[in-house]
């Protein structure tokens, strides 16, 4: 019988990533200027267009590093949701740098 201050889900202190928030918290430090810039950007164009499949799965990648729990054996995945949810925030900026510096040199 569990004590009566374990609560269901509390991870037994062994198993427990005391700095489980680290990763999130660089990707999102990282990737949430560029998000708004770019919600304001897609905005200004009537919407998020070709755009904005990639705009939502890095909001979800990104709030799902932030949401999965906090054991060690979840590190890695928790590393590639936070590194592929800042991929999708940089990409249509590198699109846009690509497309500019390709136009510029012609």
């Amino acid at each position: 019988m569990p004590d009566d201050d374990t609560q269901p889900n509390d991870v037994p202190p062994r198993l427990a990533h005391r700095t489980w928030w680290r990763t999130p918290a660089v990707a999102s430090l990282i990737g949430l200027p560029f998000l708004v810039l770019e919600f304001r950007w897609f905005r200004s164009e009537d919407g998020l267009g070709a755009f904005g499949g990639v705009f939502y799965w890095s909001c979800g990648l990104l709030a799902l590093s932030w949401a999965l729990p906090h054991r060690r054996s979840l590190r890695t995945p928790r590393m590639l949701a936070a590194g592929a949810g800042l991929g999708c925030v940089l990409l249509p900026m590198l699109f846009a740098l690509a497309l500019g510096a390709a136009l510029a040199g012609s």
